[in-house]
């Protein structure tokens, strides 16, 4: 599985081995173990993985007993696991290092020491909750690893020509043309049915078959809420609610999260706490709302308004409908663009999860005003990669079927023209720019 994040452990390695660990934060069963192993194999002449879910009691005793000794501590490590160490080209994997806090502080020390590379992974919910007793190190770079975007998805298809034509169309402004605009069509298809989960990516790619890649997604979402069980202190009851009811919520027309369906009467300073761990475990994305729509959108979040998509929209496909389900017949209406319930909760989950892979925050602008110029709901804001003194932000529409209208778009064009960049619509047909307005496919999501 060819990954992005590779690159990036690749420029650490040139320019901070040595000086700084490296930490792959994210999802559980996103790949972050598979890629530290993978980069490690291949840019390094020998590696040790450390699976801190399940070491040996002789190799914590050497973190316990021998870390103001290095030379013994790597000595005895290294008779221990049979791994030959090399000066300033073995890497170290810290795996699941939350499971055991000491070991990540002694990074501090082992960065210092300067022999050899450390790769940590973990889950920043659970890292952040092991460090009673520990002292954070500064010598940690954190990386976020997402679930497979669309590009990876297809390099794992085999086909890694069709999105550098895509690119070149994107920047050009020049529409796909028929054919290889159903062909991209369909293959984003695919990916929001399978989702960017490597494990079920996998199975597509060896099988194709649409039953064993739900078999894998159920198994991944029981593992999520066997996670909230075990590390949302407090928080159980109130997390998974919030989690059953994302589908839900995704399906009506204001997509806005409501308290008052978690429970009647609910708060949301009472939820506070769940939010943050959903947010933080990388099992959903949060959408927060802009009081306007400027450059200043981290300044005009509103803590109180939100949506919550499910990180992975091949995840959310699988809890939305039971395994009961016919899901062949279901799995085929969505190929085939015919199924009857509200797509559009699945189309801009993807689009939520494309922009946060990217590298965006989620941010959208709604504004209920008596006057009906004023009222107004746009799905994303972004801004541009070169801040100016106006125009930087661009709105964005996101479009499940080919008969729409752009009420809302085109009022905060109007309304907000100071503040707004080109506006964008993403939609399943060709790109074309009309009156200002770029009407993009939803697999050039990536690139904006």
């Amino acid at each position: 599985m060819k990954r992005k994040i590779y690159s990036r452990l690749l420029n650490w390695k040139h320019q901070w081995a040595g000086k700084t660990a490296i930490l792959i934060d994210g999802a559980r069963r996103v790949g972050k173990s598979y890629i530290a192993e993978e980069f490690a194999r291949n840019e390094y002449k020998s590696y040790l993985l450390i699976d801190f879910n399940n070491t040996s009691r002789h190799i914590k005793q050497l973190f316990e007993e021998q870390l103001t000794d290095l030379d013994t501590f790597f000595r005895q490590l290294s008779l221990l696991t049979g791994v030959k160490f090399y000066h300033r080209n073995t890497a170290i994997i810290f795996d699941e290092v939350q499971q055991y806090p000491r070991a990540r502080s002694a990074i501090k020390y082992l960065v210092a020491d300067g022999r050899y590379d450390y790769i940590e992974t973990g889950s920043l919910v659970s890292i952040n909750r092991n460090v009673k007793g520990i002292v954070i190190p500064s010598e940690e770079e954190r990386i976020d690893l997402f679930p497979m975007d669309f590009e990876e998805f297809l390099w794992a298809m085999g086909d890694d020509m069709l999105m550098p034509y895509i690119q070149e169309q994107f920047q050009s402004l020049h529409p796909m043309g028929q054919a290889l605009h159903r062909k991209a069509m369909e293959l984003f298809r695919q990916y929001m049915i399978v989702g960017g989960m490597p494990q079920a990516v996998q199975e597509y790619a060896d099988s194709r078959d649409f039953d064993r890649v739900d078999h894998i997604k159920r198994n991944i979402l029981k593992l999520y809420r066997s996670d909230i069980s075990k590390y949302a202190y407090g928080e159980e009851q109130k997390v998974t609610r919030i989690f059953d009811l994302i589908p839900s919520m995704l399906q009506q027309h204001k997509k806005r999260f409501r308290i008052g369906q978690v429970k009647p009467g609910a708060r949301s300073r009472d939820y506070e706490k769940s939010f943050f761990w959903l947010e933080e475990s990388r099992v959903a994305n949060v959408c927060y709302a802009a009081t306007a729509p400027n450059i200043g959108l981290e300044l005009n979040r509103n803590q109180n308004k939100f949506k919550i998509y499910l990180a992975d929209t091949g995840l959310l496909i699988s809890q939305a409908f039971s395994e009961r389900d016919r899901l062949d017949s279901l799995y085929r209406k969505l190929m085939f663009d015919k199924l009857e319930v509200n797509k559009g909760m699945l189309v801009e989950n993807i689009v939520a999860q494309m922009l946060k892979a990217s590298g965006k925050e989620l941010f959208f602008y709604s504004s209920y005003s008596n006057d009906s110029a004023d009222r107004m709901e746009v799905d994303f804001l972004i801004r541009k990669p070169q801040v100016t003194s106006r125009h930087n932000i661009s709105p964005i529409e996101v479009k499940s079927s080919g008969r729409y209208t752009l009420t809302s778009l085109l009022k905060c064009i109007n309304k907000f023209s100071a503040h707004t960049a080109t506006p964008y619509v993403l939609h399943s047909s060709d790109l074309r720019v009309s009156d200002g307005i770029v009407f993009l496919p939803l697999y050039m999501t990536p690139l904006l």
